[in-house]
């Protein structure tokens, strides 16, 4: 069955969105692209317009699961809180359509995708542009940063063992019991 992903990327003045449809240990790229908010706006008219854009693309592309890029932490406390509540609408958006949540730092989602948690930008743009077959350029980067989003999820909800994309992906187990059965050569002995 397929699973539509959408993945964001939050901002105040740039939100970078992307969705992918995944079916077994496929992804496709269906869109990408952003939200450009002038700096000018009122910082609640903003809100408004992140919380009215991803109202949009979810009525639009009816995704299954909503992903979004974990704030990281900064040295401006006023930055931070500012991209705490874009993060917090798009949330709410999606919890009001019913969507299961899941968020992912920055350095997780550039190590799954490049294979490095250190990735700048470019690195990103270049493993997404080789795992889904595409050659286009965004504007802005932020879009294929939420497209990284989506297809981070993707990869960790469902397990992927082995290699895809260049890089090793994190194999969950649900208790210590079956990691263990699945990987007796990575016990040590106490």
């Amino acid at each position: 069955m397929e699973t539509i992903i959408l993945g964001i990327d939050p901002g105040t003045l740039v939100m970078g969105y992307g969705l992918v449809a995944a079916e077994g240990k496929s992804a496709r790229l269906l869109t990408m692209d952003v939200l450009k908010l002038s700096p000018k706006m009122d910082s609640y008219e903003r809100l408004h317009l992140v919380h009215q854009k991803v109202t949009t693309i979810i009525q639009t592309y009816r995704p299954t699961a909503f992903a979004i890029e974990a704030p990281f932490y900064g040295k401006n406390v006023q930055s931070m809180l500012k991209l705490g509540r874009a993060q917090g609408v798009a949330i709410a958006a999606a919890m009001h359509a019913g969507l299961p949540v899941r968020e992912y730092p920055p350095k997780t989602v550039k190590q799954v995708i490049t294979g490095k948690g250190n990735a700048d930008k470019e690195q990103v743009l270049r493993m997404l542009q080789h795992i889904l077959g595409f050659q286009a350029r965004p504007e802005f980067l932020d879009a294929t940063d939420g497209l990284a989003v989506a297809l981070c999820h993707h990869y960790q909800a469902n397990s992927i063992s082995g290699t895809t994309g260049g890089r090793r992906s994190v194999q969950k187990a649900a208790d210590w019991g079956s990691f263990i059965s699945a990987n007796p050569g990575r016990v040590k002995g106490v």
